[in-house]
C-alpha cells in the first residue's frame, strides 16, 4: 500500500463511479477518499467500543497532507479511548445552532414569521410590522430571548399612558402591541431550540401581563356620540382647510371617508383609484376581511369627497404616503387626534366603524341586515337565503341606506353651525 503523500493525492485517478478510499501504509485507519467527481477528502477510521467509525478530516487542499495526518493521529487516538468524533461534530453543531438561536433578535423572528408563504394578508403583516417598528422599535436588535417580563410591563404601560409620542395615552396600541409580540415569542419558541433541544424560549415573558392590560372599556360604548357627531365633522372640515400640505390633507381625507363609509382602515388606507367608480358611485373591495369580494355604494358626500381629493401622479392609492414600505397613510394620527379632542376621549380609527353603525341603526332606523352589508359583516350561519342565494358582491342597491347615513351626519353637522335645520323624518 502506498504512503499519502501530496503528489500521490494529487495524482490519485477517481474512479469511474462512486468513490474509493487509499489507506496510508504506515498509520493505519488513515487514508483518503476519492470520488468519481474528483474530490478528495482525508479521513480516518477506527472502533469506538468495538464499533466501526469513519470521520471525515476535510478536503485534501482545505488540509495538507502533513495537517491531515496529524489531525488523523489524533482521532485514531481518541477513538481508541472511546471518543466518537462524528458524534463530537454533531454536538459541537447542535451548540453551534443553538448560540446562533440564542442571538436571534426579535427584528428577525419578525421577519421569519411575515416571510411565510400564504399564512397571513398583506394588511395584517403590515400591521404587525408597524407594531415591531414603532412600539417595539427600541427592541428590534436585540436577542428576543433577552427581553423580560420587568420589560414587557415597562413598556406596556408607557405606550398606554404616554403613547408613542409621549403625549397621550394609547391603551389599544399598547395592548395591540403585546399581543404582536405575544405570538413572535411563540413563533420563536416553536422555530428555535437550545443546545439540549429545549424550545428556546421557555416562559414568554408577556405572560406577566396577565393583571397588566390596559382597560378599554366596554368596546361598543367607544364610537363617536350623537351630540359631537356634527361638532367633529366640522372639525375635520376645518383641518382640511388648515392642512399645510397634501399629506395633511389627505389625512382628513381619509378620516372622513372612514365615517362616510364604516370601512375598516385598511380597506380605505389601502383603496387604489383603479377600484373606485366615481360615475357609479361605488368602491371594489377585491379581499376583504371576510373573504368576499364586494362593490359598495357611495354616499354623494363620499363621492364629492373623493373627486376634491388631490391624485399623485406616481401613486396608485387614493391617500399615497411617502413613509413606510406600504406607500400608502396607515396612521393618519393628527386627524384623529381631532376627532379624539372634538369628543373628549380618546378614539381609535375602528371606533369610527363603530360610530358609522351606531348612526345606521340608532339614528337612522337600518336594519342590522342592511348594516352587516355596508360595514362588510358576513351574514349568520343560520341566514341560508342570504348566504346561499342571494348575491353579496355588487351592493349598489344599499345606497339609499348609505345615502341616510351621510345625509343625517351632514344634517347634524349643520345643526352644530348653527344653522336653523329642520330634522329629517327617519323612514324605516
Amino acid at each position: 500500500m502506498p504512503k499519502l503523500t501530496k503528489s500521490f493525492v494529487e495524482g490519485v485517478q477517481p474512479p469511474a463511479k462512486g468513490y474509493e478510499v487509499h489507506w496510508d501504509d504506515r498509520l493505519a485507519g488513515y487514508g483518503v477518499r476519492v470520488t468519481a467527481g474528483g474530490v478528495r477528502a482525508y479521513v480516518a477510521q477506527g472502533r469506538v467500543h468495538g464499533k466501526a467509525v469513519i470521520s471525515t478530516i476535510g478536503r485534501h487542499g482545505l488540509f495538507t497532507e502533513d495537517q491531515a495526518r496529524r489531525k488523523a493521529q489524533a482521532l485514531l487516538q481518541g477513538m481508541r479511548e472511546g471518543i466518537n468524533p462524528n458524534e463530537e461534530k454533531k454536538a459541537a453543531a447542535e451548540a453551534a445552532k443553538a448560540d446562533e438561536a440564542a442571538g436571534v433578535t426579535l427584528a428577525e423572528v419578525c421577519a421569519a414569521y411575515l416571510d411565510r408563504p400564504g399564512k397571513l394578508k398583506r394588511k395584517t403583516a403590515d400591521e404587525y410590522q408597524r407594531h415591531v417598528d414603532k412600539s417595539l422599535a427600541e427592541w428590534n436588535d436585540l436577542p428576543i430571548a433577552s427581553i423580560t417580563a420587568d420589560m414587557v410591563v415597562k413598556r406596556h404601560r408607557e405606550i398606554a399612558q404616554r403613547g408613542l409620542d409621549g403625549k397621550r395615552g394609547a391603551p389599544a396600541s399598547a395592548n395591540s402591541a403585546m399581543t404582536v409580540l405575544r405570538l413572535l415569542i411563540k413563533f420563536a419558541g416553536r422555530q428555535y431550540r437550545q443546545a439540549d433541544g429545549s424550545p428556546l424560549i421557555l416562559y414568554n415573558p408577556t405572560d406577566a401581563l396577565h393583571d397588566h392590560w390596559a382597560k378599554l372599556g366596554t368596546r361598543t360604548q367607544r364610537y363617536i356620540e350623537r351630540d359631537k357627531i356634527g361638532e367633529v365633522w366640522n372639525a375635520l372640515t376645518t383641518a382640511r382647510s388648515d392642512a399645510k400640505n397634501r399629506a395633511d390633507r389627505h389625512s382628513v381625507e381619509l378620516v372622513r371617508l372612514l365615517l362616510l363609509t364604516g370601512a375598516r382602515r385598511s380597506e380605505i388606507a389601502g383603496l387604489t383609484w383603479d377600484r373606485v367608480d366615481l360615475d357609479a358611485g361605488l368602491f371594489h373591495l377585491p379581499d376583504p376581511k371576510n373573504g368576499r369580494e364586494v362593490f359598495l355604494p357611495l354616499s354623494t358626500q363620499a363621492v364629492e369627497l373623493l373627486e376634491q381629493v388631490e391624485r399623485v401622479n406616481v401613486s396608485s392609492f387614493v391617500f399615497p404616503s411617502q413613509r413606510g414600505h406600504s406607500k400608502h397613510i396607515t396612521d393618519p394620527r393628527a386627524a384623529m387626534q381631532v376627532v379624539s379632542n372634538t369628543v373628549g376621549r380618546h378614539l381609535s380609527l375602528h371606533d369610527l366603524r363603530r360610530s358609522y353603525t351606531n348612526i345606521a341603526m340608532r339614528e337612522c332606523r337600518l336594519g342590522k341586515f342592511e348594516t352587516d352589508l355596508l360595514t362588510g359583516h358576513v351574514p349568520a350561519a343560520a341566514d341560508v337565503t342570504a348566504r346561499n342565494y342571494l348575491d353579496l358582491t355588487k351592493l349598489d342597491w344599499l345606497r339609499p341606506e348609505t345615502q341616510r347615513v351621510s345625509d343625517w351626519i351632514e344634517q347634524q353637522a349643520l345643526v352644530a353651525a348653527g344653522a336653523n335645520v329642520v330634522t329629517l323624518p327617519v323612514t324605516a
